[in-house]
C-alpha cells in the first residue's frame, strides 16, 4: 500500500502553501501597500453583537415578564428549588443542621461522621459489586480524611449529589422527548453541539448575571454543562432497544407511557447509566471552575492555591478531586451493572432484614451522633493526625527551579523563537478574506457544499463580530499545542501498540494525566516557566495528549492481521510495514485522535487565560470578571465556531481516508 496524491489534493496543498507564505509576508505587504485592512478586519464593518446581547440580557433581567410573572421571579423560583435539597445535603455532609443566625445560631445536629460516611460507601460498594470495590472506595474516602481534605470534599460531594440527579433526570426527560419526536431531535442536535463546544467559562457569564454570585449559580452552571451527554445517550440508548422487545410490549397492550417506562427505559437502563456516569464526571470537572462564582469545596481550594502559586496545596486538593472522582465513578459503573441483576426481595421479612446494609449505616450514623457528644473523634477526624504532602511538592518545584532554571529558560526561549512566534506571525498575517475563502474551499473539498457553507459562514461570523485577531491567536495557541501533542502522542501510541511493556507504562501515564483536574496542570508549569504563551502551551499539551496516544494505539492494533502477513510475505521490513501498511490504515483513527486533541486543547485554552494569554479565552475570562454577558457569549461562540469547523473538517478527512483505503464504502 502506498500514499497517493491526486491532482485535486495537490491543488489543495498548493493553496495551503500559498496561504502560509501570505501569512509570513502578509503584514509587511499590507504595510507596504498601506492596506492594513487586508490583515485587520475593518472596525467599521463590525456588527455590535456584544452590546445587543448585553442589552437583551439587561432587558430580560429587569423588564421581561409573562403577565404578572417577571423573569426574575422565575430565576428566584429555580434557585429556591435547587437551594432546598442542596442546603440539606450540605448540612448532612459538611455544616451540620443549625438553627438561628449569627451569634444566636446553635447546632441541632452535627454533620454526618466521617466514619458513618465511609461505612456507607463501603457497604454501597459491596452491594453494587464485591468487597474489592468496597475496599477501593473505602480507601478513597479514608484518604480524604487522613490527608485533611474531608471538609472540602464533603462540600463538593454535596454539590455532586444535587447536580447529578437534576442533570441526569433532566437529560433523560429531554432525551425521551427527542426520541419520540424526530423534529425535536433535529432542532436539539445543533444546540447540543454548541453546548458541548462552548467553553465552560462562557456558561458562567449569563448565569452569574441572572442568578448572582453564590453556590446556587455554580450548581445551575454545572447542571447545564453536564446535561447534554445525558440527552444524547438517552436518545441513542432508546433507539438501540431490540425491536422485538417493543413488539412484545405493544402486543401486551401497553399504553404509550407504559411502553416507555416499563419496557424501553428498563431495557436501556445499563446504557442510560453510562450517561449518568458522564454527568458525574463532567460535574466533578466543573467544580473548580464553578468555584469562580461562589462554589466552595475542593474546587475553591485548587483555585485559591493557583492564585497564591501554592503548588503543595494545589496538588493536594487536585489529587483529592481525583480520588473522589475515582470513588464516585467506580460506584456509578458498578451500580449500572447491578441494575441488570436486581432480584425481587423475599416476602414476609421485615424491612431491616431485607435492607441489612441500609439499617447498619443508619444505626452507625445514629450511634456516632449520640456518642460524638462525648468523643469528637467519632464525628471528625482529628486535625493533629492528618498527613500533608504539600511541603514535598513545594520543595520539589523549588529544587527544580534552583538547579535547572537555566535549562528551563533555554527550553522556553528555544520554543518561543523557533516554534511559537513563527506560527503566530504566520497566522496573524493571513488576510482575513483569504482565510475565509480557504476554509470554504477546504470544507467543499472535504465534505461538499454543506460543509463549505458551514466553514465559510462560521468564520465570517467570527470576523464580523470583531474578534478575528483574537481568534487567530486562539488558533495559533491551539494549533501549536496540537502539533506538539500529536508529535509526542502518535509515536507514544505506536510504541504502546507494538510493545506490551511500554504499553503498560504509557497507559499508566495517560490514565494519570486524564484524571488530574485541568487547573492542576497550571500550577507546576507556572512555577517552572512563569506566565506566558509557552506556559499555556505546556499545560494544554499535557491536558490534550491522551486522545492522540489512545487513538493512534487503537488504530495500529486494529490493522488487519492478514494485511500484516501479506506485507511480511512480500518481504517488508518492520519499518516498511509500519510506513506502508500500519500507518496508512491507522490514519483515520489517528485523525480522530487529532480531532479530540483539538477539542481538549480549545477547552483548556480558556483556563490558560489565567496565565496571561491574549486570545478568546482571555476575552471570556475578562467578561466573567466584569459580568459582561454579551462579551462573554460572543467570545464563547467564537471558540465554539472554531471547534465546530475543526471537528467537521477533521471528521470529513478521516472519513475520506477510510474510503480511500477501502475501510468504508
Amino acid at each position: 500500500m502506498t500514499w497517493r496524491i491526486n491532482k485535486g489534493t495537490a491543488t489543495v496543498w498548493g493553496l495551503i502553501v500559498v496561504t502560509l507564505l501570505l501569512g509570513w509576508f502578509g503584514r509587511d505587504i499590507a504595510k507596504e501597500l498601506d492596506m492594513r485592512w487586508l490583515v485587520k478586519f475593518p472596525s467599521a464593518w463590525v456588527i455590535p453583537v456584544k452590546s445587543q446581547i448585553s442589552a437583551a440580557m439587561q432587558w430580560l433581567v429587569e423588564e421581561a415578564a409573562i403577565g404578572p410573572i417577571a423573569f426574575t421571579d422565575v430565576t428566584r423560583a429555580i434557585a429556591w428549588m435547587i437551594e432546598q435539597p442542596y442546603q440539606f445535603a450540605l448540612s448532612l455532609l459538611a455544616n451540620g443542621f443549625v438553627s438561628g443566625l449569627g451569634a444566636t445560631a446553635h447546632t441541632i445536629l452535627p454533620a454526618a461522621s466521617w466514619i458513618a460516611v465511609t461505612a456507607a460507601v463501603i457497604t454501597l460498594g459491596q452491594y453494587c459489586r464485591d468487597w474489592g470495590l468496597a475496599a477501593l472506595v473505602g480507601a478513597c474516602f479514608a484518604y480524604l480524611a487522613v490527608f485533611g481534605q474531608w471538609d472540602s470534599a464533603m462540600v463538593t460531594l454535596a454539590s455532586v449529589m444535587i447536580a447529578v440527579p437534576i442533570g441526569a433526570g433532566g437529560g433523560l426527560m429531554v432525551g425521551i422527548w427527542a426520541y419520540r419526536s424526530p423534529h425535536v431531535e433535529r432542532i436539539l442536535s445543533p444546540i447540543l453541539d454548541l453546548m458541548q463546544t462552548i467553553p465552560i467559562f462562557a456558561y458562567l457569564v449569563p448565569i452569574l448575571f441572572m442568578f448572582g454570585f453564590g453556590p446556587i449559580s455554580a450548581l445551575v452552571a454545572t447542571i447545564i454543562y453536564a446535561t447534554p451527554p445525558m440527552i444524547r445517550i438517552t436518545t441513542m440508548a432508546l433507539k438501540a432497544v431490540d425491536p422485538e422487545i417493543l413488539d412484545f410490549g405493544r402486543m401486551a397492550g401497553t399504553t404509550k407511557r407504559q411502553l416507555m417506562w416499563r419496557v424501553l427505559v428498563p431495557s436501556a437502563s445499563q446504557s442510560l447509566m453510562v450517561g449518568v456516569n458522564q454527568v458525574i464526571m463532567l460535574t466533578l470537572n466543573m467544580v473548580i471552575i464553578a468555584s469562580m462564582i461562589g462554589a466552595g469545596g475542593l474546587g475553591f481550594d485548587v483555585l485559591a492555591a493557583l492564585r497564591r502559586l501554592d503548588i503543595g496545596a494545589g496538588f493536594e486538593a487536585g489529587i483529592a478531586i481525583v480520588v473522589l472522582a475515582i470513588a464516585v465513578d467506580r460506584l456509578s459503573q458498578a451500580f449500572a451493572e447491578r441494575l441488570g441483576q436486581v432480584t425481587a426481595p423475599a416476602a414476609g421479612r421485615s424491612w431491616a432484614a431485607r435492607h441489612k446494609r441500609t439499617a447498619f449505616v443508619l444505626a452507625l450514623l445514629a450511634v456516632t451522633w449520640l456518642l460524638g457528644r462525648f468523643s469528637p473523634l467519632l464525628l471528625e477526624y482529628p486535625a493533629g493526625q492528618t498527613i500533608t504532602t504539600g511541603a514535598f511538592w513545594s520543595d520539589a518545584v523549588k529544587y527544580l527551579n534552583v538547579n535547572f532554571f537555566d535549562a528551563f529558560e533555554a527550553l522556553k526561549v528555544f520554543f518561543l523563537h523557533w516554534f511559537l512566534l513563527p506560527i503566530k506571525k504566520t497566522l496573524l498575517g493571513i488576510p482575513w478574506a483569504w482565510a475565509i475563502a480557504m476554509l470554504t474551499l477546504l470544507g467543499w473539498r472535504a465534505g461538499g457544499v454543506k460543509l463549505a457553507l458551514l466553514c465559510g459562514g462560521m468564520s465570517a461570523l467570527i470576523a464580523v463580530s470583531g474578534l478575528w485577531a483574537k481568534a487567530m491567536v486562539t488558533v495559533y495557541l491551539c494549533g501549536a499545542s496540537v502539533i506538539l501533542a500529536t508529535l509526542i502522542g502518535v509515536p507514544l501510541g505506536l510504541l504502546a501498540a507494538l510493545n506490551r511493556r511500554a504499553g503498560v507504562a504509557i497507559n499508566l501515564l495517560i490514565d494519570t494525566l486524564q484524571t488530574l483536574p485541568s487547573f492542576v496542570y497550571l500550577i507546576p508549569v507556572v512555577m517552572l516557566f512563569r506566565v506566558g504563551d509557552f506556559t499555556a502551551m505546556i499545560a494544554i499539551v499535557l491536558y490534550a495528549l491522551a486522545p492522540a496516544v489512545r487513538y493512534a494505539a487503537h488504530g495500529i492494533r486494529n490493522v488487519s492481521g492478514e494485511l500484516i502477513e501479506a506485507g511480511q510475505v512480500s518481504g517488508c521490513t518492520r519499518w516498511q510495514l509500519l510506513r506502508l501498511v500500519r500507518l496508512p490504515l491507522a490514519l483515520p483513527e489517528i485523525l480522530l485522535g487529532v480531532n479530540q486533541t483539538i477539542m481538549l486543547a480549545l477547552s483548556m485554552l480558556v483556563i490558560t487565560a489565567l496565565v496571561g494569554t491574549r486570545d478568546l479565552g482571555q476575552e471570556v475570562y475578562i467578561a466573567l470578571t466584569k459580568a459582561d454577558t454579551g462579551r462573554g457569549l460572543v467570545a464563547g461562540l467564537a471558540i465554539a465556531f472554531i471547534a465546530i469547523i475543526a471537528d467537521r473538517l477533521v471528521n470529513a478527512s478521516a472519513r475520506g481516508a477510510r474510503i480511500r483505503f477501502g475501510l468504508e464504502s
